[in-house]
């Protein structure tokens, strides 16, 4: 009996988290934006392609990429997207992907790596994202 009010409950609760929210009767509600990230995803999964997974493990790749991100979220002047680049670190080599609000913010992230002790070189895939 227990266990049957206890799942009873749970789905009452997620039914709600369930629903989808459907903005078609208020004309003037912000239209909802697709986040799909499908070709994303598809190119991510080629093996020439670096993701975090692929981060180096020795403790000098370790120590470049914990300083890289340390200057990263520190700087006063970056968007939030900007602050959560993907920095990956093999053998010194930094490669940098992920999305910033401005040309300015991919130069002063690659600069930032570039200037670590220990970057042999810095693999800037950072884009740009468009205006909406």
């Amino acid at each position: 009996m227990r266990k049957a009010l206890l799942t009873l409950a749970i789905g009452a609760l997620a039914l709600p988290l369930a629903t989808p929210v459907s903005y078609a009767a208020d004309p003037n509600a912000p239209k909802a934006v697709d986040a799909d990230n499908t070709a994303r995803n598809v190119r991510d999964r080629d093996d020439s392609t670096l993701t975090p997974m692929d981060q180096g493990n020795s403790e000098a790749d370790r120590t470049i990429t914990a300083e890289i991100r340390k200057q990263v979220v520190g700087h006063d002047g970056l968007s939030t997207n900007a602050q959560n680049v993907k920095i990956i670190t093999r053998d010194g080599v930094v490669t940098l992907r992920g999305p910033v609000k401005s040309p300015e913010e991919k130069t002063t992230i690659a600069n930032v790596a570039a200037k670590t002790p220990g970057v042999k070189s810095v693999d800037n895939q950072l884009e740009v994202e468009r205006d909406s």
